[in-house]
């Protein structure tokens, strides 16, 4: 499978496993049978294991076994995946859109139709989160010693994202870097 293929194939996996399993069972904690993948999308064993070693976002992960398979956060089914509480570092970041600027002045960052609002724990990350929105790139600080502080709660996906319900305005400083 040449990386092109592997890029769109990974996409509609990230698709089935986070927002539209379609006809596969997906657990109350966001497996899905490994086989019932397979079968559903036309690729081997093999396959599936290249794109869920190269995937440069650690989207995905297997059970212990191989046999089951989610997706590590963003999803907008409701799953529990059973994220662990977590201390974040002093700040956290986050990507976006200045297009969006209005609506984060005003409200702050929302999880919109996710389970969670995503953060980053360097502004690298940020900024390739951010080009994604397209327009002008607008990164944020996000105060999480302070939400801390303030009793609100942070997750650690398995492959490094954090996560949050909401983050208020004054908890945010947009920066230009």
């Amino acid at each position: 499978m040449n990386k092109k293929e592997e890029i769109k194939i990974g996409k509609h996996i990230s698709y089935l496993l986070r927002h539209n399993p379609e006809d596969l069972t997906i657990s109350s904690n966001g497996w899905v049978n490994v086989r019932d993948l397979l079968k559903k999308i036309g690729i081997s064993m093999i396959d599936l294991e290249q794109i869920v070693d190269n995937n440069n976002k650690k989207r995905y992960v297997f059970d212990d076994y191989k046999k089951r398979i989610r997706a590590s956060q963003g999803h907008s089914i409701n799953v529990d995946v059973e994220l662990k509480e977590e201390i974040p570092p002093e700040y956290l970041y986050h990507g976006t859109s200045s297009r969006n600027l209005g609506s984060i002045f005003k409200s702050g960052l929302k999880k919109m139709n996710r389970n969670h609002v995503h953060l980053s724990s360097d502004i690298e990350t940020a900024k390739n989160v951010g080009k994604r929105h397209g327009g002008e790139l607008v990164i944020f600080r996000v105060y999480s010693e302070s939400m801390i502080d303030d009793g609100i709660r942070f997750f650690l996906s398995e492959n490094g994202v954090w996560l949050t319900d909401h983050v208020l305005p004054e908890y945010l400083l947009q920066i230009n870097e």
